[in-house]
């Protein structure tokens, strides 16, 4: 049965208290973005802590239902039946054609849970219960009640207008994006950075992007292949401002003045400082890296600390305790994957040094930097202001 109604429900937004209200209202909001992206007229609106979409012309039901699972904030979407109050006779009879409508094959155990939010309906809600259950045991002889765990939930909410249901297609969960601030992600071409982009906007941040470019070291399909990225995330995201930084002169300066096996550690620490000097400018709150512990040899614990030692803004690491195939699995599900993949090298996997550092020693890096003090802050500046914005919708 096709519907032109569907009643989205939401998880921990329950727990906010007096402030609930302004997290249904960005759900709402983030929910109408989603069905801009779907051909057809709509209507989203909230009536008494239920979100509803309703189709107000034709429109293709698996593409809306995608858009819809990509709406942090969602944890269920329900097709249902929407009708008018005519009697509650009339509405057993809708009932027992809602069945019919809805599943090829009535062989199943079900329960009715019905639920009186308008007061003044004639009927309660566990006469209802038992008046509905038996009229579909009458009409389908195939049908048997489990109130423990039945195969089949049957819904009936005696609201403004009654909702019948017994669909629920899961949602993506998580918080609506933009509840809980902005955040500075470090992209590159790999699988773990935009997972980790993914996984902290599913908490309700709102994400801007930097990467790391260095030609002609790194090819301008590398660069495409961030933007792809970033485009595929955007689709969960919202809207990604994009900061593709020239990282080429300083990549060379380190390489030629910095011990080699601390070349990695040194352009990581770089890399901070220029992507929080980016994200203070735009009032993020915070940097998002991929990284999880032990991945590489930037990654160890005293690999971390020492990136972590200039930066002020608190670092996120959604990934920190995931293994390889945690994140790959993510990578395939948000469909990620595929571009990751490709064999488009960036800077971070260019000048990689054979015998890296694993466990560097804070000071004796910031000796080595000290190299750097007759070139670093001009290449500094340059790469601030030369960079390029690419806004990703």
């Amino acid at each position: 049965m096709k519907t032109n109604t569907y009643l989205l429900k939401y998880g921990e937004i329950f727990l906010k208290g007096k402030n609930r209200f302004v997290f249904e209202d960005a759900l709402v909001n983030r929910t109408i973005e989603a069905v801009q992206r779907v051909e057809g007229e709509f209507k989203v609106h909230k009536y008494l802590s239920r979100i509803y979409v309703e189709a107000q012309s034709e429109f293709d039901e698996d593409e809306l239902v995608e858009a819809l699972q990509s709406v942090f904030g969602i944890t269920h979407i329900c097709p249902v039946l929407v009708l008018e109050d005519n009697g509650f006779e009339d509405l057993k009879a809708q009932v027992v054609k809602y069945i019919a409508d809805t599943y090829d094959d009535v062989n199943f155990t079900f329960k009715m849970l019905c639920k009186r939010a308008r007061k003044n309906y004639p009927v309660n809600s566990q006469e209802m219960n038992c008046s509905l259950g038996e009229a579909l045991l009458n009409a389908y002889p195939g049908l048997k009640v489990d109130v423990h765990k039945p195969d089949v939930l049957v819904r009936v909410e005696i609201r403004e207008r009654i909702y019948v249901y017994s669909k629920t297609i899961p949602g993506p969960g998580g918080m609506p994006v933009g509840t809980a601030g902005k955040a500075m992600v470090l992209l590159s071409g790999g699988l773990d950075s935009p997972v980790a982009a993914y996984m902290i906007a599913k908490r309700g941040v709102k994400i801007e992007a930097v990467y790391f470019h260095a030609p002609p070291y790194t090819s301008e399909r590398a660069k495409e292949k961030v933007v792809d990225l970033a485009k595929l995330v955007s689709k969960y995201t919202g809207s990604i401002k994009l900061h593709v930084i020239n990282f080429t002169d300083i990549q060379m300066s380190i390489y030629e003045k910095c011990p080699p096996d601390e070349l990695t550690i040194i352009m990581r620490r770089y890399m901070m400082r220029i992507a929080e000097h980016i994200a203070l400018e735009d009032d993020c709150i915070g940097l998002v890296t991929g990284e999880s512990i032990g991945q590489v040899a930037s990654q160890t614990m005293q690999s971390l600390r020492c990136t972590n030692d200039v930066c002020t803004l608190p670092v996120y690491r959604p990934l920190i305790a995931f293994d390889k195939q945690d994140i790959v699995n993510i990578a395939e599900k948000i469909n990620t994957y595929e571009t990751s993949v490709l064999p488009y090298e960036d800077c971070c996997t260019i000048f990689v040094a054979e015998h890296p550092v694993t466990k560097p020693n804070p000071n004796v890096i910031e000796i080595h930097e000290h190299n750097l003090d007759d070139v670093i802050d001009e290449m500094f500046k340059t790469a601030i202001e030369t960079r390029e914005i690419i806004n990703i919708q």
